[in-house]
């Protein structure tokens, strides 16, 4: 019998002595079912699964790259610290770079920088510009005394003005969008909602109480972004809203419909549908986030 070889994988028969694949640099499998060992589909897999290895690698920051810069940046215990609501805010970032991450640190100046910003600003809008200059701040920030660049170029690059008819962004709510929304919110979704509204937290950081943190009519919390500690009141209308709320297990006081804590892309996307909900009925407020949710407490 013809022993089948494949660069890059390992064949083998495992204790069952079933015959098995996979490809040595990446882990991958290859259904030995669907494919057969030694048939054309076999070898398809094989190298369907090097092309895809092939074209991960090639996207791998460089050393000595401006991508280098930022993996380097994300390694460090500073990024891994950060909220879950930071790091969405750098990653995002980091993705409208892949574009330029190529780009050699030894090319890297300020009016570089200053060029990328304004296109970023022609292509998005000038407070994602914005955005991705601070990102930048900081990872030159912290790759400088790993010699990794020699100066903070991105420090200098000048931030687009806000435009002056750019709408409010997270506006506070009237009292009336605060009512049409929640009597139209699903339970699971009303109770994160007024958790919001009644006790001014971000979204992130309501989502993360844990019930331990609820001590009578008061949420004992430090801000994820600031770890600064607050005694939050709970007044009689979140009172009445967690009460109404459906009951689940979870360990934070506010749960997802499947009973379990809520992730903040489950929270947005379930947002996001009463949103349109709410568009289709034109009920629906311009400019409303669950952000400006939170500012119109202390409004």
């Amino acid at each position: 019998m013809t022993r089948v070889r494949v660069k890059g994988f390992k064949i083998f028969n495992d204790r069952h002595g079933k015959p098995r694949c996979y490809h040595r640099a990446t882990g991958h499998k290859v259904d030995l079912k669907k494919a057969p060992l030694g048939s054309a589909e076999f070898f398809d897999a094989c190298a369907d699964i090097v092309a895809k290895a092939t074209a991960m690698k090639a996207k791998e920051p460089k050393p000595g790259t401006l991508g280098g810069l930022i993996a380097a940046y994300k390694a460090e215990e500073h990024f891994q610290e950060l909220s879950a609501a930071s790091k969405r805010e750098y990653n995002m970032c980091a993705d409208i770079l892949q574009p330029v991450q190529d780009t050699l640190v030894s090319s890297i100046d300020t009016p570089l920088l200053a060029a990328i910003h304004d296109k970023l600003a022609k292509k998005y809008s000038w407070d994602k510009a914005n955005r991705v200059r601070n990102f930048l701040i900081q990872v030159f920030k912290f790759c400088i005394p790993k010699g990794l660049i020699k100066e903070n170029f991105a420090e200098a690059v000048i931030k687009k003005p806000r435009p002056k008819d750019a709408p409010t962004v997270n506006r506070a709510w009237s009292y009336e969008e605060v009512q049409t929304v929640l009597g139209s919110a699903s339970p699971h979704l009303r109770a994160a909602l007024a958790m919001i509204y009644c006790t001014g937290l971000d979204p992130s950081d309501a989502l993360g109480l844990l019930r331990d943190q609820m001590d009578g009519d008061v949420i004992w919390k430090a801000r994820d972004k600031t770890q600064e500690g607050a005694a939050v009141p709970v007044n009689s209308i979140l009172a009445d809203e967690l009460a109404r709320a459906p009951r689940h297990d979870a360990v934070t006081i506010l749960a997802s419909s499947k009973g379990t804590p809520w992730t903040y892309d489950g929270f947005s996307s379930g947002w996001h549908r009463l949103k349109r909900k709410l568009e289709k009925t034109g009920s629906d407020g311009t400019g409303q986030t669950p952000k400006g949710l939170r500012h119109t407490m202390p409004t």
